[in-house]
């Protein structure tokens, strides 16, 4: 199964890019975890937030490969514990398609996006640095998977 990761912005600090590889890496023998960067369109001081969010909305859409099944991570969306998205996982590997992770820029995704998914899904109700995200999702992946496979990661019951 693969899994894309179809977010704004390029040229992560390479603390970000070494944690999302590391997991990503984890995963390559039963799920194939590829980051998809997208352009973030220009800002100037007088920006039409609502025009960037639409435009990065666009992008996103755009990048993300055609047929797959699409969840954009967004605050509205259903939350889940280790547990649960390790049963969630388990069903968007019987769906027989790709599936698209989507991550809009710092002030959200468009009407767009959400209106054009099969499910949203959110991480926190707390406020994420735009690029802590990619590394969250990375991790929580391999845990799901972990849990799943049976594999010496997860430790149930344990907060740490």
């Amino acid at each position: 199964m693969r899994i894309h990761l179809v977010a704004i912005g390029k040229r992560m600090p390479s603390w970000i890019s070494d944690g999302f590889s590391e997991y990503a890496q984890r995963l390559r023998s039963g799920v194939k975890l590829e980051l998809i960067e997208v352009e973030t369109p220009r800002r100037g001081s007088h920006v039409d937030l609502s025009r960037v969010v639409r435009e990065e909305g666009a992008r996103l859409l755009r990048a993300a490969p055609f047929g797959a099944y699409r969840i954009a991570l967004d605050q509205s969306g259903r939350s889940y514990d280790s547990e649960s998205l390790a049963v969630q996982l388990e069903k968007w590997m019987t769906l027989g398609r790709d599936v698209v992770l989507i991550v809009g820029g710092p002030d959200g995704l468009s009407d767009e996006v959400l209106a054009s998914v099969d499910q949203c899904w959110s991480l926190s109700p707390l406020t994420l640095a735009h690029p802590l995200v990619r590394v969250v999702i990375a991790e929580q992946l391999y845990r799901a998977y972990a849990i799943s496979r049976g594999l010496p990661y997860h430790r149930p019951g344990r907060v740490s």
